[in-house]
């Protein structure tokens, strides 16, 4: 007799790991099914009670001896339709059905032999049954109990057939083959079963493997989706505080000047010194409040992101303006990279908060392009258009191959331009290479800077 081996894991995983996976399937139970499974299942175990009906009366009309079709004529198919009616609940209460249809199939087997012998749905039912106790059971140790015990009494009631059929000497033939009927008879009789019951039960296995891989993926992209969504906050709160500095700096330095400026006019002015001293001292404390007020609200935005690291001092860098963009590119070249600049239009002085944004943006886009980014050469223009002033970044790259970032570069670009009113393209051109666009719009009252045109 062939023994029953359940199949092999690694010795720290729970039973019932899907073979072949290596994925050990501690701390998770298969879900129950859905409300169109359940459903499905009662639509599957009546439609199976119905062919198995059917299935048997196909077989007492094909039998070449009377049948005896049990209590009151009916027994044969009454038992016929219990096996598969179990099936109904299949994936609701797996181990119950299999142990039902398994003691149903014996009980058929012994009371309506014709019909168990012929009725294919008979057969059907229980490798069902166990195809979803090994599939579904969310008790992994009870399943393999219950599925020893249903294969050892299958394999048990085949070794009564077998003996009673030696004993009433039952299986005979005319041919004088390597084997004798009985033996040739008993080894094709139990490898089918072998390949009947394990069959049933590494396909179950193979099932439930399958759901736990892919409950593993769904939790897998949702926490990706997580993190890429923390991690897109956290480019804007750190590009928020990057403005912050910078707007403090550009700001500050301009609110102190008239401070001062005011003061000393305060205590020079001798035309109506009243009034000049009232007004001037209200500039003066309007421009000291102005700036307490701004390193307050510059603390506040630190203080919103706690994980940002910003007490301790950085080394003050020349200010970035777009006046700067030349010296940038120059610092940019080289190193299998040449970009270059053209500026178009009549030059404004651009407010220092704008300025600052356009030698940033570029700033960022050149470093992607070094970065992430098979080009060899860049182009920026810089375009003042009256009303607002447009930063165009080109290269004539592909993305590298190798992964290519977060992207989350991009994010900052867009909510610096999105917080100074303006509006960004970024993405690929048409004719090949990336494009990172903005238009920031100007104040009306900009003025034109002497020296025209430069290119």
């Amino acid at each position: 007799m062939a023994t029953l081996e359940l199949g092999t894991a690694p010795a720290d995983a729970e039973p019932g790991t899907p073979p072949g996976t290596g994925t050990t399937v501690r701390g998770w139970v298969r879900p129950g099914p859905t409300a169109a499974q359940r459903r499905f299942d009662v639509l599957l175990g009546l439609g199976m009670a119905a062919a198995a009906v059917i299935g048997t009366e196909l077989a007492r009309g094909a039998s070449s001896t009377h049948v005896d079709l049990g209590i009151g004529g009916v027994e044969a198919y009454v038992l016929s339709a219990a096996v598969s009616l179990p099936l109904c609940f299949r994936r609701r209460f797996p181990i119950p059905v299999l142990l039902a249809v398994a003691a149903l199939f014996v009980v058929t087997g012994e009371r309506a032999s014709f019909a168990f012998a012929s009725n294919l749905t008979t057969q059907a039912s229980l490798f069902m049954a166990i195809y979803a106790a090994v599939a579904w059971s969310r008790d992994r140790r009870l399943m393999k109990a219950a599925v020893a015990v249903v294969f050892l009494g299958m394999f048990g009631w085949l070794t009564i057939n077998f003996v009673r059929a030696l004993r009433n000497n039952e299986i005979e033939g005319p041919n004088h083959a390597l084997l004798s009927p009985y033996v040739s008879s008993v080894i094709l009789t139990v490898a089918l079963n072998i390949l009947y019951f394990f069959g049933a039960y590494f396909w179950g296995r193979t099932a439930w493997g399958t759901a736990r891989q892919r409950h593993e993926l769904e939790q897998q992209a949702t926490e990706l989706a997580a993190q890429q969504e923390a991690n897109a906050r956290r480019a804007v709160i750190d590009e928020r505080l990057r403005i912050s500095r910078e707007l403090h700096d550009v700001v500050a330095h301009h609110i102190s000047s008239i401070g001062v400026q005011a003061g000393g006019a305060r205590r020079v002015m001798d035309s109506d010194p009243d009034a000049a001293k009232n007004a001037l001292s209200v500039i003066e404390n309007s421009s000291r409040t102005a700036v307490n007020e701004m390193r307050q609200l510059l603390g506040m935005l630190r203080a919103a992101d706690p994980d940002v690291d910003l007490e301790a001092p950085v080394a003050k860098a020349p200010q970035a303006g777009a006046d700067r963009l030349p010296a940038l590119i120059a610092d940019v070249n080289g190193e299998g990279l040449s970009v270059g600049f053209h500026q178009i239009g009549q030059p404004v002085q651009l407010p220092e908060t704008v300025s600052v944004s356009v030698y940033r943006i570029a700033q960022e886009a050149l470093t992607n392009v070094r970065r992430h980014s098979t080009a060899r050469s860049a182009h920026i223009t810089l375009r003042y258009l009256g009303d607002s002033v447009e930063l165009e970044v080109i290269d004539d790259g592909r993305p590298k191959h190798a992964p290519v970032g977060s992207r989350l570069g991009h994010v900052g670009i867009r909510e610096r331009v999105g917080l100074l009113g303006g509006e960004s393209e970024i993405g690929p051109r048409p004719v090949g290479g990336f494009r990172v666009r903005v238009r920031i719009p100007l104040d009306p009252q900009n003025r034109p800077l002497q020296g025209g045109d430069q290119a």
